[in-house]
């Protein structure tokens, strides 16, 4: 392989990772111009929603369970950080989370 052949080859490269590149990006800009899922919601939705996860969350059988999904999802805390809180397990951080949304599912629900 000469040298003009080598350096075709590193041109067509260099090219082909641009174009890679290119398409990658603009497919991430035009899905997330488009989502429209991604609308930001009214101030009346945003108090709404929060009123009625408040009371959801209240109607809660158990406080730690209260607390986990607080913390969890309100103040978007990590299981391993309430579990510090609370000094128990992430483990039990987990199992208290994955029942209490359970119940809360079979709440919004019914």
């Amino acid at each position: 392989m000469g040298v003009i052949d080598y350096y075709r080859h590193e041109l067509n490269r260099i090219a082909w990772r641009m174009q890679y590149r290119t398409r990658r990006d603009f497919k991430r800009e035009v899905s997330v111009i488009s989502a429209p899922e991604l609308k930001e919601p009214s101030f009346c939705e945003k108090s709404e929603n929060k009123i009625v996860m408040q009371q959801y969350l209240n109607g809660l059988s158990s406080e730690l369970g209260k607390r986990v999904i607080h913390e969890i999802y309100v103040n978007d805390k990590t299981e391993t950080q309430v579990a510090r809180e609370l000094q128990i397990s992430q483990q039990a951080v987990s199992k208290w989370k994955k029942k209490m949304i359970q119940e809360l599912y079979q709440k919004m629900n019914f």
